[in-house]
């Protein structure tokens, strides 16, 4: 029986194929490497694997300049290696998710070839072009500091053309009803493929609509987005739209859509943001507001949770001051920063301290929604700084204290792996640390467990829980009769919290951690003592009946 809500309680692990394993000796990740990794996925207790792009390409952005949408890169091998990849994937019980990048392509498609070079060929109106440069050429970069334009002049078609990224990506026209008919067709060949779903890039910008006279503020068609959503769940009933979409609450619910027609899932990039608020000043009212904020969507709709991804840390929603202090605390060097907005650092280096790595996994592990990892922070990987913008955190998985870390045989690697310092490849390891029961990976291991045994956070309902206390964030949780409260400490120091839960029964929270139980008080309150950085997982009383998944005409 089909679950179409089944991406409420899975566990998502993020990876890019360039830089996961070389099977070949190539210096460069491919399908053959991933394969031979997947029981390594399996056992680590993931559920879905997002690919990073793996299309043809000049790479010249990690793939983001798709130059064919029907292929796999010569670098990660062939059609017949991405098939074998997802037998053996599909074999495991593990879904595949793939980078949908719409809102561009490379300058070298053939699309945009045909464009420049014609402009009576049918493709010129697949982007933007304008004779004379517009007003605002020099405005609203992806990339400030680095990009100096969105507005370019191409030599060869003699006007300008419109790029929201980087000139080498100029914008797909989603106003011209070919275009979105053939990357409908990009969608129904993937899906035909085998894959589960797609995470699709940039969003907002997909939506995007060229800016006219008299019309100051950008507009955007949602209706494109519905057309997406139609498409897939047409072809696939229990597909995963998951989108990119950098926005502020208010505009959450037109990204969802009104009427479940949007996208099935949306990373929480305010609440991202504000999490990491709260793990640089201590205080936990910032994310408990962010989520309240963000706590009203669609019934089968869902928040993806992250720390780290392969972007920067995107601190831009936050107000100068507080970008201020999160920068002193976990990037004091200048090049720590890009755009002017956020940090291009790993999670474990930022935080140091293995007790607030396991705090702030704990945490988003507690979060309403969907963990997403990223590939390498579950060995708690560094970054490498000499590398430029992004790339710093885009460096070669390491497997092993063997030469490159064991990611590849290879004299040259597509990024160089962190060889030295505190986590070169030597000393964070997966192999070393899988012989080490105490280690992060072991650790995050089992949290993953706990979490997947806690259907209630996925797919129930939830709510924050006076603790008052300004350091500790207590949360519940109630899902088919089960019901759960988990209590984490951002303070470096110890801390004491009473707190009561809903439905005030008495009954004792066992620890999901531990063999402690802990009675309830006279007053109705549990009381709880948490070292620094601490935290907790609660059942409340006795085990109940065992949680089920919904039948698919069921809601959640």
């Amino acid at each position: 029986m089909m679950d179409e809500l089944w991406y409420r309680n899975a566990i998502i692990y993020s990876l890019d194929l360039e830089t996961f394993m070389d099977a070949n000796g190539d210096g460069v990740g491919d399908f053959q490497g991933l394969s031979e990794r997947l029981d390594y996925l399996h056992a680590l207790g993931v559920d879905v694997i997002w690919l990073a792009p793996f299309q043809p390409t000049p790479n010249r952005d990690n793939g983001y300049d798709v130059c064919d949408y029907y292929g796999v890169d010569h670098r990660h091998g062939s059609s017949g290696d991405f098939a074998e990849f997802m037998y053996e994937a599909n074999r495991r019980g593990l879904r595949v998710l793939m980078d949908l990048v719409i809102n561009h392509t490379s300058n070298q498609h053939p699309w945009f070839e045909a464009a420049r070079r014609d402009a009576q060929s049918e493709y010129r109106s697949w982007y933007h072009w304008s004779k004379k440069r517009p007003a605002g050429w020099n405005k609203g970069m992806v990339f400030p500091g680095v990009q100096k334009a969105v507005w370019t002049k191409d030599d060869i078609a003699g006007e300008y053309y419109f790029h929201r990224f980087y000139e080498f990506q100029p914008d797909l026209n989603m106003g011209n009803a070919r275009v979105r008919a053939e990357l409908r067709r990009v969608m129904g060949y993937w899906l035909n493929q085998g894959v589960a779903g797609f995470r699709i890039d940039a969003l907002p910008f997909v939506l995007e609509l060229p800016k006219q006279p008299g019309r100051p503020k950008r507009r955007l068609c949602y209706e494109y987005m519905r057309e997406l959503r139609t498409f897939a769940q047409q072809r696939r009933g229990d597909v995963l739209l998951l989108a990119e979409a950098n926005v502020t609450p208010d505009e959450d619910e037109k990204y969802f859509g009104e009427h479940d027609d949007g996208m099935h899932m949306i990373f929480n990039f305010f609440v991202n943001q504000h999490l990491f608020e709260s793990l640089a000043t201590g205080k936990v009212a910032p994310l408990r507001d962010a989520l309240r904020q963000t706590a009203t969507i669609p019934e089968s709709a869902q928040w993806a949770h992250f720390l780290r991804n392969h972007d920067e840390l995107d601190l831009g929603r936050l107000s100068e001051e507080t970008r201020a202090a999160v920068f002193e605390e976990f990037g004091p060097d200048p090049k720590m920063h890009l755009y002017d907005r956020g940090l291009r650092r790993r999670l474990a280096s930022m935080l140091g301290d293995r007790r607030r790595i396991e705090l702030a996994y704990s945490m988003m592990f507690a979060l309403p929604g969907t963990p997403v990892l990223r590939y390498g922070d579950e060995i708690g990987m560094g970054e490498d700084l000499s590398l430029s913008e992004r790339a710093a955190v885009r460096t070669p998985m390491q497997w092993s204290d063997e030469k490159n870390g064991g990611f590849s045989s290879a004299d040259s690697l597509v990024h160089p792996v962190i060889s030295s310092g505190p986590f070169g490849f030597e000393r964070i390891n997966v192999e070393s640390q899988w012989r080490d029961p105490d280690s992060l990976l072991n650790w995050m291991t089992r949290m993953i467990r706990l979490r997947k045994r806690c259907p209630a956070i996925g797919r129930g309902r939830w709510s924050v829980l006076r603790s008052h206390h300004p350091h500790v964030f207590v949360m519940h949780y109630e899902w088919r009769g089960t019901r759960l409260v988990t209590v984490h400490n951002f303070s470096r120091r110890q801390a004491s919290v009473r707190f009561r839960v809903p439905e005030d029964d008495r009954v004792p929270l066992v620890d999901l951690l531990s063999n402690l139980r802990i009675e309830c008080g006279e007053d109705g309150r549990y009381e709880l003592a948490l070292p620094a950085y601490g935290y907790r997982w609660f059942r409340i009383g006795n085990l109940g009946p065992a949680p089920r998944n919904p039948a698919p005409d069921e809601k959640p």
